[in-house]
């Protein structure tokens, strides 16, 4: 992650601010994800925070995301503002889309495992989950098969979206 630029070397505006002086970490990342989830890609949102740790779960958390840190500047006393972007990276390009919302682990890894065992090399499946342990359950089949995870993302509240390219 490159240094953040001061607020004032910024094009964009923030969209909305969320001040949450006062709330101990992991509060003030949790309330900038929900803010950001119903944000439109590109907006930006302005978190004001004087807990301490923000900053490092803030940078934390945008490298596992598309969302950017765009700047950090001093506020007054404690404060610190965090500008933050929400993403939109253009998904991967797939083959078959398998969207099993509603059905709970392991459903969704033992669908997608029939799906691609009829998939060539190198082609990609799109799995959409809304099950809260498909995640951890992905990570750990990819890494076992030898598939690939292209990309991961949370969509939308509790909406899990993954790629995975076929070995």
């Amino acid at each position: 992650m490159g240094a953040a630029q001061p607020e004032s070397r910024m094009k964009a505006k923030p969209a909305v601010t969320l001040d949450l002086t006062g709330l101990s970490c992991p509060a003030p990342l949790l309330g900038a994800k929900r803010v950001l989830d119903d944000l439109e890609p590109g907006q930006v949102l302005l978190l004001v925070s004087d807990c301490p740790g923000t900053f490092d779960d803030v940078a934390a958390w945008v490298n596992l995301t598309d969302h950017e840190l765009l700047a950090t500047e001093k506020g007054d006393g404690r404060r610190t503002h965090y500008y933050l972007r929400k993403g939109h990276v253009a998904p991967p390009r797939a083959n078959v889309t398998l969207d099993i919302r509603g059905v709970s682990c392991p459903g969704p890894i033992l669908e997608a495992k029939k799906l691609l065992t009829g998939m060539r090399s190198g082609e990609v499946l799109h799995l959409i989950s809304s099950c809260p342990g498909t995640p951890a359950d992905v990570r750990a089949w990819v890494k076992s098969t030898g598939h690939e995870l292209v990309s991961s993302r949370e969509s939308a509240r509790n909406v899990f979206e993954f790629f995975v390219r076929r070995k």
